[in-house]
């Protein structure tokens, strides 16, 4: 079984908001399947209405949250996009029935329920300023967060820093939504919230806005599947072409389909090869084209992460 509980929260009393409606629904698209349309998370979203029905109260929001992780599942997520707020107590989602010393849920309560859950691998996905200020707790020192294993958050932004908004979305789950439909996929397309932090930490302005990654966990269960960057039947063919891991391959003009005498083999080895080049798992010796390896009789050799590959592939865990 695999959860989501997404919260968009626009209509503050004061200071609302504008894109994290939008944020909650693209989020939902996103997670609810793969990219080949097949079932992914059984999402339940919770967003805000204009007209002030049915409002996303403390009570309401805490009772959802304790529900998303009250229940055994392979992964949880909870993702938030609304305001944050954060005092010398420690950091909350503010909801709509927020006052002053009231302003909603306490990420210290989040990251306890979490921990208690059945569920084994609880996510939490905050899109809200002053969200990097979860787990942080003075008790235990500044900056220490205390996870139980399974336990992964990753923030829009720093403590001291606000969550952005761009074109009437976040800009943190613009690039997080466009991270989980393929753009932080591996090479086999798992694409998972390690991943997703590397993806958003590379693309978020380094003085405006910082994303926060904390994670207690050994395994982590992809949150979702996208294409193959190399189709694994081809993947497969690693020590096929390479005996050993730093054994390098010979190439000769044979591989190379513009030159004379053509050879079929060969250029179906060169089409292999060509698409570990274009994906880092090798490099010509001497050269930085394959053709001009193949034209000069020259060598290839694997990378660093085609080792690591050769050795998943040659170990049968591809």
């Amino acid at each position: 079984m695999r959860r989501a509980l997404i919260v968009g929260i626009n209509h503050y009393r004061s200071a609302p908001l504008k894109g994290c409606i939008n944020d909650a629904k693209k989020m939902q698209e996103v997670l609810a399947t793969h990219v080949d349309q097949s079932p992914n998370f059984d999402c339940k979203l919770l967003i805000s209405k204009e007209d002030g029905a049915s409002p996303i109260t403390t009570g309401k929001l805490k009772k959802t949250i304790f529900e998303l992780f009250s229940h055994e599942a392979e992964i949880a997520i909870l993702y938030f996009s609304g305001h944050g707020a954060s005092n010398a107590v420690g950091s909350y989602l503010v909801t709509q029935d927020a006052t002053s010393f009231n302003e909603g849920v306490s990420l210290q309560e989040i990251i306890t329920i979490a921990n208690a859950s059945k569920t084994k691998e609880a996510i939490i996905i905050l899109d809200a300023c002053h969200s990097g200020h979860m787990g942080n707790y003075k008790e235990f020192g500044n900056r220490k967060a205390v996870l139980r294993e399974g336990v992964s958050i990753l923030t829009a932004s720093r403590d001291t820093q606000y969550a952005m908004e761009r074109s009437g979305s976040g800009l943190f789950t613009t690039i997080l939504y466009e991270a989980l439909k393929g753009g932080a996929a591996d090479l086999q397309g798992n694409i998972t919230v390690a991943g997703v932090y590397y993806y958003t930490e590379q693309l978020l302005n380094s003085w405006e806005q910082r994303p926060i990654f904390k994670s207690h966990i050994d395994q982590m269960t992809p949150l979702r599947y996208s294409r193959p960057k190399v189709p694994l039947a081809i993947l497969r063919k690693l020590p096929t072409y390479f005996e050993e891991r730093d054994q390098p391959l010979g190439l000769n003009p044979l591989f190379e389909a513009s030159l004379k005498p053509r050879d079929e083999v060969y250029e179906g080895i060169m089409a292999d090869l060509r698409v570990f080049h274009i994906n880092g798992l090798l490099r010509p010796v001497g050269t930085s084209f394959m053709y001009d390896a193949a034209r000069d009789s020259k060598m290839c050799k694997l990378t660093a992460l085609g080792m690591f590959y050769w050795d998943l592939v040659s170990k049968k865990r591809i």
